[in-house]
């Protein structure tokens, strides 16, 4: 049985290489169609992103997306997918919506915020995810940054992405943080002579957009944490979601949980 496993997992692995060294397999920029419905569907997310932030004047339980705080005051992440299968489908792209949250008690939110504002950490709290970060503008709580960020699922690959970052306060104990993508750029042969920027019809798609949107609040002896990351991919060939489904839901899944994950970490040690 164990043998029959392992094939085939070789099998599997294999079988995802060939297919991504496929010229088909590439895929140069998400269809208009696909940046459409994108983006009707970040307004949407956006929208009700908002009226939590309004609500949470009126009922601070209201704050956090609904969670179960009991088993994050136990120590637990709690990741939730909000989108079904690899994906949502779109005409040539799927969207991915993915929601994580955590509890660091003795946590602040203070500490959080100078956290998230200090992009000079990122290549360390962040490692081996981001390799580097640089703010090109910053004006009050609105930052301009550049990441070169790196993803290893059976593949390694390197990208240098740019956002548009807003960071807001609502009181001393809740606030938030909105970042949306303005650059995804594939990088072949990265640290190298040979490193260049895949053009339009060379790159693969991993990663076409990403907003991500983080909610933190500091109450009951600590600070609850969440963030809901939105990206948009290439799409899976028909007759081939066995193959790939499982790999592309992979990669937002376990960036999100990653970032989660360092977030948490970093904040214990500030303590």
């Amino acid at each position: 049985m164990n043998e029959r496993k392992q094939i085939g997992s070789g099998s599997w692995v294999a079988g995802l290489l060939l297919l991504l060294a496929a010229p088909a397999w590439v895929a140069a920029q998400p269809t208009p169609a696909a940046t459409a419905a994108f983006n009707s569907y970040v307004e949407r997310l956006e929208a009700n992103f908002d009226a939590r932030l309004q609500a949470q004047h009126r009922s601070p339980e209201g704050f956090l997306a609904p969670v179960d705080l009991a088993r994050l005051r136990q120590g637990e992440l709690i990741i939730d997918q909000l989108t079904t299968g690899a994906g949502t489908e779109l005409p040539g792209a799927l969207l991915h919506d993915w929601r994580g949250s955590a509890f660091i008690a003795g946590g602040k939110a203070a500490d959080f915020e100078r956290l998230m504002k200090d992009f000079a950490a990122y290549p360390k709290v962040y490692s081996p995810q981001v390799l580097t970060a640089k703010v090109l503008e910053h004006d009050g709580d609105h930052f301009q940054a550049t990441m070169r960020v790196r993803q290893k699922h059976v593949l390694t690959v390197v990208m240098d992405t740019a956002y548009d970052i807003t960071f807001g306060r609502l009181d001393a104990q809740h606030g938030y943080s909105i970042s949306r993508s303005t650059q995804i750029a594939e990088i072949d042969s990265p640290g190298t002579a040979h490193e260049r920027v895949l053009g339009p019809g060379e790159e693969h798609g991993y990663l076409w957009r990403m907003n991500t949107y983080w909610s933190y609040e500091e109450r009951d002896g600590g600070l609850y944490i969440q963030i809901e990351s939105v990206s948009l991919s290439r799409s899976i060939p028909t007759g081939l979601g066995w193959l790939i489904g499982p790999f592309i839901e992979s990669v937002p899944r376990d960036s999100l949980e990653f970032t989660l994950r360092a977030t948490s970490d970093a904040l214990r040690k500030q303590r």
